[in-house]
């Protein structure tokens, strides 16, 4: 299958990621540093500290990210919960940044981003839903006592209820 080695792909080039991301916004803080130039009226040093903290911030996500591909390549389970969620937001991140790299930077950075956010769609998508009791269908409990008949019971019911309907009603609310 080709789920592993996607995984496997994806957690190694989202730390490369992180590590060009932070690096990339250390540099940028440093060089806004040392020209001592202000942007619009803003104080060279603030935006030196927050070009600093945002790549650390990001690197950091990426990173996060990228162990989430890693446990998801090593245990070859589908990523579940805050692990999803982070996937979902860094293919979503690829995205966005590809249209940004489109405009701003070229060809080659887009395509780049493309296929990093095939990669994570790719990795979100591959695996398949559990089957479990909640795949088979919903079923009538009957309320709080339980279901009337046996589960496995495959034969069609006759109608029942009021007027031969095969539904009945719901039961009248109450008040306190």
């Amino acid at each position: 299958m080709v789920r592993r080695p996607v995984a496997w792909i994806v957690a190694v080039v989202l730390f490369v990621e992180a590590l060009g991301v932070a690096l990339l916004n250390w540099v940028l803080g440093n060089l806004v540093d040392a020209q001592n130039m202000s942007l619009a009226g803003l104080d060279p040093d603030a935006m030196s500290l927050g070009s600093k903290i945002g790549g650390i911030v990001f690197g950091l996500y990426f990173a996060l990210c990228a162990l989430v591909a890693l446990l998801v390549a090593i245990r070859d389970r589908q990523p579940a919960g805050l692990g999803r969620v982070l996937l979902i937001s860094a293919a979503v991140v690829h995205g966005l940044l590809g249209a940004v790299a489109w405009s701003l930077i070229g060809r080659g950075q887009f395509l780049f981003m493309m296929v990093m956010l095939a990669l994570l769609v790719v990795l979100l998508v591959s695996y398949d839903s559990p089957r479990g009791p909640a795949a088979a269908g919903p079923r009538d409990t009957g309320g709080p006592e339980g279901p009337e008949e046996p589960a496995d019971s495959e034969r069609p019911k006759e109608p029942q209820g009021n007027g031969g309907s095969p539904l009945t009603p719901p039961p009248a609310p109450t008040t306190p």
